[in-house]
Parts: structure tokens; sequence; C-alpha cells
């Protein structure tokens, strides 16, 4: 095998009793995977054994299930580049949004050993970026755990989701359309295992809103949300203050901080991005039916009649 990271002892324990990794039969799994690529004319892929092995592990080792997600990861960035595929670390917007802090990994696992926190916050000015312009940065954050960060690619992530300062104009950005793409990309088509969602701060306009959200996940993911207001000793508890920022009771730098300390991350996976461009899928060269993006859900609109305060 030509690139893939050894896991520690912990980590091994974790993806083989989880996920149901054999070792030894990786390279056999990603042979076999790679030939189905290679006999799908509308996909262009990224060709490096830890990608693809994500894949893999992200299904749990059902090769239909890697297939499926692989096709749609890749049918999803070129069906909404804007949000989906970041290609330009250097763009002076994009870094303006990513030194707002909107989305932010935390460097350390929870108990040292599980999965990687994300926090997402709703800190920006609606005037100037769009939902998409924030998404992009968390897409592209994204990316770069699949080749790199064996806590998020083997324990999956767990999401703290910052409703503090999120307005009405805010909830307006957030259309049914923005939700199936949303939607569809974290849980469909990202392999990386979804393990909770804390929903913080969370104001009453904010849970009329998850009323709206909620039926476009699934039961499983469901089942992982917590909502809750501005009491955090439940998730402080779960997490623990050696996982967490300052900002949330914990130990940690403040996520302003961390925000700026992230912008060397960017800059080392410049080229990576760049690359980008090169892949994706021509639905005209797909064989069979063209894949029907727009009705996965079947929704449209907006959510202007929502009443928020």
């Amino acid at each position: 095998m030509r690139n893939i990271s050894i896991l520690s002892e912990e980590l091994q324990k974790i993806a083989n009793e989880e996920l149901g990794e054999v070792p030894t039969r990786i390279a056999e799994d990603l042979a076999t995977l790679r030939l189905w690529l290679e006999h799908q004319p509308h996909i262009k892929y990224r060709d490096d054994d830890q990608f693809l092995l994500q894949f893999l592990r992200g299904s749990k080792y059902s090769m239909e299930k890697a297939k499926t997600k692989l096709d749609l990861y890749y049918s999803l960035k070129s069906r909404y580049p804007e949000m989906l595929n970041l290609c330009d670390v250097d763009d002076v917007k994009f870094r303006e949004v990513c030194n707002l802090g909107t989305f932010q990994t935390l460097p350390k696992p929870v108990n040292d050993i599980g999965p990687r926190i994300i926090v997402g916050r709703f800190c920006y000015p609606t005037n100037k970026y769009t939902i998409e312009d924030i998404f992009q940065a968390g897409c592209g954050l994204h990316e770069m755990l699949l080749v790199q960060d064996p806590y998020a690619c083997i324990c999956g992530i767990v999401y703290i989701v910052d409703f503090k300062e999120a307005t009405a104009s805010h909830f307006l950005q957030m259309t049914p359309n923005f939700c199936m793409k949303l939607v569809s990309f974290f849980e469909k088509a990202m392999p990386l295992r979804i393990k909770s969602v804390y929903y913080i701060n969370t104001s009453e306009a904010a849970q009329q809103f998850f009323k709206i959200l909620f039926p476009f996940f699934s039961q499983k993911l469901r089942e992982r949300i917590h909502v809750m207001g501005d009491d955090l000793t439940e998730m402080i508890k779960d997490l623990s203050p050696e996982s967490l920022p300052q900002d949330y009771g914990g130990n940690l730098k403040s996520l302003r901080e961390l925000t700026l300390d992230f912008n060397k991350n960017w800059d080392s996976f410049r080229e990576f991005f760049k690359e980008n461009l090169n892949y994706g899928t021509d639905e005209t060269l797909r064989p069979g039916k063209p894949l029907d993006i727009d009705g996965l859900f079947g929704v449209g609109g907006s959510f202007r009649k929502l009443n928020v305060d």
C-alpha cells in the first residue's frame, strides 16, 4: 500500500471492532474499490489510498455503501461547487470567512481517544456572506480530516453548533434547498461518522427552525442530537473540560486563538485543494439514468414564513 498512515494500537483496535477493519485485507479492498472506479466514466476521482480508504472505513467496509458515498460525494461537489468544492485557500473572501471562526476543529479528541470535536457558530454578517460561503470553509475543513485525522476517521465527529449569535437573517438563509445540500453531503456522502450533535444556546426561534430541519435527518441522527439552552453542564460532562475551549468552560485555548492558529493548516493544504479542480462527475457520461440530485428530498422554497424574533 502506498500512502496509508499507521494507526496507534488503540485506534486500530477501535477500527477492527467498530468498523470491521481487517488490516491484512485493506490492499485487496482498495483494489476492488479502485477497479470499480476505473469503470465509472463519469467520475474523476482522487486516486490516493488514504482518501479512498476512508470511504471504506466510513461505510464499515460495505463495498456497495462505499461506492454510493463516493459517487454522491463527487456528484454533490460538482453540482454545488460554490459550497462543497473548495479550490483556492488564498481567496480573500475565503480567508475572511475562516478568520471569523464559523467552523473550528478542537485540538483534543474526546477523552484523548475518541471523536474529533467541531464547533460551528453563526458569527458572520449576513449582509456580507451567504450560508454557502460559510459552509465552503466547513466542507474544506472536513476534507482535511479525511486524509490527516485518525480520530475523526476512526472514532467519528462530535458537532457543537452554537446559536448564541444567530439572528432571523441567519435562519432565512437556511432554505430547504440549502438543508437538502447540507444533509445530503454530511450524512449521506461524507464518510465520517456523526457520533453526536449538541445544539447550544438555542433560542425559541432556533427551536422553531429545528422543527423544519429535523425531518431531513435520518432517525439514527435525530437520536444523537442534544438541544439545550445556555446550561452546558450536560455537554461539559459528556465531552470533558480537557476537550473543550475556554468559551465553553473547558481548559483549551479560546476559539478565537484556535481560529487564528488554524490558518497554517489551510496553508499546508494549498496544493491539495487546487487539485479539486481536477475531480468531480460528468452526468453526460454516467451509465444509465443521470443522478437526480435536486430530487433527493423533493423540496424547494424557503423558510420565509418562519416566525422568528
